[in-house]
C-alpha cells in the first residue's frame, strides 16, 4: 500500500523507528494500536538518517525500507513510507509530522507510536514540546524501561499528553536479531521469513573482516 493511499484518511498512526531490522514485536504493536484506536491503517516510517545514531551503526536506509515492505506486504492495513528516506538531512520527527499534516490537509490528526525507551528521551528530540502539541504520542512498553517514570522524566504536564498502550510485549529487539546473525544463531520466529531471506541474501549484520 502506498503512502498516498494512507493519507486519504484524516486520522493517521505513524510507527517511527530505525527498523534495523523490523521484527514481530513491531508488527504486534502496530496491530494492537490499530485495533485499540480503531484506525484504518498504520504507516511505518523508517528513519532515513537517525539523528540519535551514528551513521556507521545503522544499516543502509534502502535495506531497512525494503525489509519493512517485506514484513508488512501481507497486511493491507499496514503501509510503509519513504518520506524520511527521501528527505535530505537528519530525520527529525517534528519535520515528518508537519510534512504529513501538510499533505493530509486541515483537520489532520497524527498519532506517533514509539517505544518506552524513546519516549523517556523525548526531551532530547528536536522541538519536543511541538511534537507533544502537534501529535498524539502513543508509548508502548519495552522490557527494561519503566513508563511509570514519565511524570518524573517529562513533568506532569508533558506526561499527560502521552498515551500508554499495554500492547503484547515480547523480548524481541532489533539488537537481539543483529547479535544472533553475527553469532550464527537462528532468527527464525523473530522476524517474518521474507525478512530473514533478505538478511541472508544480502549478508546483513555479519561481521566483516578488515583486510
Amino acid at each position: 500500500m502506498g503512502t498516498d493511499d494512507v493519507l486519504l484518511s484524516k486520522s493517521l498512526a505513524v510507527m517511527g523507528g530505525t527498523f534495523d531490522p523490523i521484527h514481530y514485536a513491531h508488527l504486534l504493536i502496530a496491530e494492537e494500536v490499530r485495533r485499540r484506536f480503531q484506525l484504518p491503517q498504520i504507516l511505518f516510517m523508517p528513519s532515513g538518517t537517525p539523528p540519535h545514531k551514528k551513521a556507521y551503526e545503522v544499516t543502509s536506509a534502502e535495506d531497512r525500507y525494503i525489509m519493512a515492505l517485506l514484513a508488512t506486504s501481507d497486511n493491507p492495513q499496514f503501509a510503509v513510507s519513504r518520506m524520511e528516506l527521501d528527505r535530505p538531512g537528519p530525520s527529525y520527527t517534528i519535520d515528518t509530522i508537519r510534512q504529513l499534516k501538510a499533505r493530509m490537509g486541515e483537520g489532520a490528526e497524527i498519532s506517533w507510536v514509539t517505544g518506552a525507551d524513546a519516549v523517556l528521551e523525548i526531551l532530547t528530540w528536536r522541538e519536543a514540546d511541538a511534537i507533544l502539541d502537534e501529535a498524539r504520542i502513543i508509548a508502548v512498553p519495552r522490557p527494561g524501561f519503566d513508563l511509570e517514570q514519565l511524570d518524573e522524566t517529562l513533568g506532569a504536564s508533558r506526561a499527560s499528553k502521552v498515551r500508554i498502550v499495554d500492547s503484547p510485549v515480547t523480548g524481541i529487539s532489533s539488537t537481539m536479531i543483529r547479535e544472533h546473525v553475527r553469532a550464527g544463531a537462528s532468527i527464525r520466529y523473530l522476524t517474518p521469513r521474507p525478512v530473514i531471506d533478505y538478511i541472508e541474501k544480502h549478508g546483513l549484520y555479519r561481521i566483516v573482516e578488515q583486510p
